[in-house]
C-alpha cells in the first residue's frame, strides 16, 4: 500500500513562489497518477492538478494554469506543485492524492484511493 506526505508548505508573500513535495512510500509509486487538491477555510475541497503514470498528461484547474505545474519523479517516489505568483486566494491545505485511474482524481473525487494528510499553505496580501 503506497503512503503519501506532503512538505513544503508555509507562509508567503503574494507574488512569491513555493514548491510543494509529495513523497510515496511503496514500490509501485508509477502505477498511478497523481494529482493534488486544496481546500480553504469554510470551503470544499477543490482539484488543483492531476498528472497521468507516465507524466506525459497533465490537467491543471483554471484557477492555477499559468502559474501552478505538477510533475513527478518515479525513481524518487516523488510529487512536486510548483506554485507561482501566489495569490492570497491560493491560501488553503493542500493535499496529495494517488489512484490507478486519472479520471478519478480529476472527475471523479469520491473514488480517490490514496490521500496525504495535507500541508497549509498561507498567502498574505
Amino acid at each position: 500500500q503506497v503512503q503519501l506526505v506532503e512538505s513544503g508548505g508555509g507562509l508567503v508573500q503574494a507574488g512569491d513562489s513555493l514548491r510543494l513535495s509529495c513523497a510515496a512510500s511503496g514500490r509501485t509509486f508509477s502505477s498511478y497518477a497523481v494529482g493534488w487538491f486544496r481546500q480553504a477555510p469554510g470551503k470544499e475541497r477543490e482539484f488543483v492538478a492531476a498528472m497521468s503514470r507516465s507524466g506525459v498528461s497533465t490537467f491543471l484547474a483554471n484557477s492555477v494554469k499559468g502559474r501552478f505545474t505538477i510533475s513527478r519523479d518515479n525513481a524518487k517516489n516523488t510529487v512536486f506543485l510548483q506554485m507561482k505568483r501566489l495569490e492570497p486566494e491560493d491560501t488553503a491545505v493542500y493535499y496529495c492524492a494517488a489512484d490507478s485511474n486519472i479520471a478519478d482524481l480529476t472527475t471523479r473525487t469520491e473514488y480517490v484511493e490514496l490521500w496525504g494528510q495535507g500541508t497549509l499553505v498561507t498567502v498574505s496580501s
